[in-house]
């Protein structure tokens, strides 16, 4: 795997409280070939940016600096630049809202036209932060697998009717670009909650600082972002594997990435490649499944997810026959009417640990409560080897079975007249069926017959 080399690598910290970082990467590549990420640049050239900043014009600091990060990114095979200047085309007064410019487009090698481009800026109008943000859409051409990133470079904060922060919120909620960072070039610590709803905001209040904090924004877009993901059993250890996890982009509720939980040749969970850039929902399609909302990654670093998923095994066979071998059950969460699954007799599912309620479609049905699922074991139920018996019948008709319990009968099943004929698989028990031709009006014709069931053994019964 092959790293991306930087003049500078920095590390940023978000706070997320739920990971373990352990490891600092640098930039390493999967071994497929990464995504194409592209990077609009949003620069202000309002009128403030004529002003001093310490050595020199904050515009000739902003452009040397970010032509020197255009030089180290243009070696990149992966990555795309465009450039989009506001406030260099009206000067103030009057205040021309509409001063934003796409002034180079995406393209591969074409970090000499911006440099040429910073390199004759001057700063004239005013700051349409929300409106440059909104034609950046625009900006994009339509890519399904690209990674479209704005770094927005200003010293002022809107100056115009718009709402940046509504304007890049419709922009993640469409899918176009990832949340935007914005960099402050010596602004008033105060104007901090304006920005940190547009985007990630980073104050540069010295020159030196500016320098330090492009470095950290480029290292977040293109630092690789690894992930392990430990499902961790009732002991808190990380042994439970081989399930489907899914994890959405939670912005846009759209599907990212599916993989099958791995435990490597070291036994440990296998690591994967994230994207840090979006805020994950995780799915473990466990039965039931367990998720986790809202994941922020640490960028540029190792990150350790840990779920509680300890799971156990259920099997429901028959004690003989080859009856049920089709047979499939529902399984429920106990005390709940959703069905969690439909599982087969004779074959085994692991769930997480609990209580489970279990309906078997034998006839008559067989119910079961709480049945519990216990770390690493095997819950094993037998049901018993049913009988068959066969019903003749005369004539068409109305023919209802039912199983005697003490002294109540419960209905469970409509014989289907039609075939004069049917064998039907019943648990051990006793039964009665009771049978009326279609074509006799009266009740007093209805035949009744009693019979018992026994495992294994089949029976032959005459409606007549």
């Amino acid at each position: 795997m092959k790293p991306y080399k930087l003049k500078r690598l920095l590390i940023f910290y978000s706070g997320a409280v739920l990971f373990l970082s352990t490891t600092t990467l640098v930039a390493q590549q999967p071994n497929t070939k990464p995504p194409l990420t592209r990077i609009l640049f949003v620069f202000d050239c309002s009128q403030s940016m004529a002003g001093l900043w310490e050595s020199d014009k904050k515009i000739n600091i902003a452009r040397n600096f970010l032509m020197n990060t255009i030089d180290s990114l243009e070696k990149l095979d992966n990555i795309q630049m465009a450039l989009r200047v506001y406030g260099h085309q009206s000067v103030v007064p009057p205040q021309d809202c509409s001063d934003t410019r796409l002034e180079v487009p995406f393209a591969s090698n074409n970090g000499s036209r911006i440099r040429q481009k910073l390199r004759y800026l001057n700063p004239k109008g005013t700051t349409p932060i929300a409106n440059s943000l909104r034609l950046s859409a625009n900006d994009f051409p339509q890519c399904e697998t690209c990674r479209n990133v704005i770094i927005l470079i200003t010293d002022g904060i809107e100056a115009c009717d718009g709402d940046p922060c509504a304007v890049s919120n419709e922009l993640q909620r469409a899918g176009i670009v990832f949340k935007p960072f914005v960099i402050g070039i010596g602004l008033d610590p105060r104007f901090r909650k304006t920005f940190e709803c547009v985007g990630y905001y980073y104050n540069a209040a010295e020159e030196k600082r500016f320098r330090d904090v492009l470095g950290i924004v480029v290292s977040q877009v293109l630092n690789s972002t690894t992930v392990q993901v430990n499902l961790l059993d009732s002991e808190g250890n990380p042994s439970e594997t081989n399930v489907n996890m899914t994890f959405y982009d939670r912005e846009h509720e759209s599907i990212k990435h599916n993989f099958i939980h791995t435990i490597n040749n070291r036994g440990n969970p296998d690591t994967i490649i994230l994207d840090p850039l979006v805020t994950y929902r995780l799915v473990v399609h466990t039965i039931p499944p367990v998720n986790l909302d809202s994941i922020n990654l640490i960028k540029g670093k190792h990150n350790i997810i840990a779920l509680d998923a300890p799971q156990g095994y259920l099997r429901v066979e028959p004690s003989g026959g080859s009856q049920y071998r089709d047979l499939r059950f529902i399984v429920r969460e106990a005390g709940k009417n959703a069905t969690l699954n439909m599982q087969g007799i004779n074959t085994t599912e692991k769930y997480i640990t609990g209580s489970y309620d279990l309906e078997i479609p034998t006839l008559p049905r067989i119910i079961m409560k709480d049945i519990n699922i216990l770390q690493s074991h095997t819950t094993s139920i037998k049901i018993p080897r049913p009988g068959i018996v066969t019903l003749q019948i005369s004539n068409e008709g109305y023919c209802g079975l039912f199983v005697q319990k003490n002294n109540e009968l419960e209905w469970i099943y409509n014989v289907n007249t039609s075939n004069r004929s049917e064998s039907i698989v019943l648990l051990p028990g006793t039964y009665r069926a009771v049978y009326r031709a279609r074509n006799a009006k009266r009740s007093y014709y209805s035949i009744e017959k009693t019979f018992t069931i026994e495992s294994g053994k089949s029976i032959y019964i005459r409606m007549l």
